[in-house]
């Protein structure tokens, strides 16, 4: 008969939270007075230009279980293929980046608009993309992925990174499905672990 393995406690080293949302997003932690809004918070303005669309997914750990206190960011370019940077300052109707919480089924959405093609390392253009960033109990160093559309295939196909990652079966992890709404709904969900964990990318 085995004896009983004793449940180690985690030491500090070994994680960064319960205190991410409290840290990055107060106002969502109810921590009022620190910003009038969380940064990041909404990514649009009224007078942004592209087709209007909802990013959302679910970040959840190898056993399955959805991660209630995980920060995931987003970068990405206008529906030119533009990046924000100091020569766009003057514009603000699109930051390109967001920031937003999970809730309790580890739930993440932002209203966006779909990116354009940008320029690749071989400059061709890649797949219309965003980036993600995802930071959570746990998870000390960040962790960076991409998004892509479905209903992009024919640029997935080509995409400088994608035709990188050999397993179609992990390609898929980073390929979001399409829900018809009033506004159009890409969702994917970020596996941290597990048979189905998310390609994530040392950057």
């Amino acid at each position: 008969m085995l004896h009983p393995v004793p449940r180690l406690k985690e030491t500090p080293s070994q994680t960064a939270g319960p205190y991410v949302h409290i840290g990055m997003t107060p106002n969502f932690a109810d921590i009022r007075g620190v910003y009038a809004s969380d940064l990041g918070a909404s990514m649009l303005t009224p007078d942004t230009v592209g087709e209007r669309i909802v990013i959302s997914g679910r970040v959840v750990d190898g056993a399955g279980a959805p991660v209630g206190d995980a920060v995931v960011e987003l970068w990405q370019a206008d529906a030119s293929g533009a990046y924000a940077g100091p020569a766009a300052r003057g514009e603000p109707a699109f930051l390109g980046w967001g920031r937003q919480p999970t809730d309790a089924d580890g739930v993440f959405t932002f209203e966006t608009i779909k990116p354009g093609a940008v320029p690749g390392p071989d400059g061709r253009p890649m797949a219309p993309h965003v980036a993600l960033w995802i930071v959570a109990r746990g998870v000390n160093i960040g962790l960076q992925t991409r998004l892509y559309f479905a209903d992009e295939a024919d640029a997935n196909a080509t995409d400088w990174v994608l035709t990188k990652i050999a397993d179609p079966l992990r390609r898929a992890t980073l390929i979001a499905r399409r829900e018809e709404s009033v506004v159009p709904r890409y969702v994917l969900d970020i596996h941290l672990q597990g048979e189905r964990e998310t390609v994530f990318f040392d950057v």
